[in-house]
């Protein structure tokens, strides 16, 4: 039951493009007790079929810019063969910590944009 509320959760963010497979991870770790490097090669797998069922409505909606998805998918494949070649031989604390890092970087960016969006909001009023 769990594993399915973690599924629908992490679907949900991913469907909406908020990045299901950070908090899949993030639940993977806390709720499942998988340990770091199994979440994240778990959370590469659960990418392939919602990352192509987001495509399908998106590409309905027209809401795919084709050429930069080629060119962002093209590079992001070379990062994607850096970084697991990096992560595989990373202590699991070590990654822990670093994707720890990488969750407070994404809270402080969405709080400034948030913070940026008020102040312009109070200007206009």
């Amino acid at each position: 039951m769990k594993e399915i509320l973690i599924g629908i959760i992490s679907g949900i963010f991913s469907g909406i493009g908020m990045g299901g497979g950070t908090i899949l991870i993030f639940l993977l770790t806390i709720f499942a007790g998988l340990e770091q490097h199994i979440a994240q090669a778990t959370n590469l797998i659960y990418f392939v079929p919602t990352a192509i069922s987001a495509i399908i409505v998106n590409y309905k909606e027209k809401s795919i810019d084709t050429k930069v998805a080629i060119f962002i998918s093209a590079c992001g494949i070379i990062g994607a063969i850096i970084g697991a070649k990096i992560s595989v031989n990373i202590d699991v604390q070590k990654l822990k910590k670093l994707f720890g890092i990488f969750l407070a970087i994404i809270a402080i960016h969405e709080i400034y944009t948030l913070f940026k969006e008020y102040k312009v909001k109070q200007k206009k009023a």
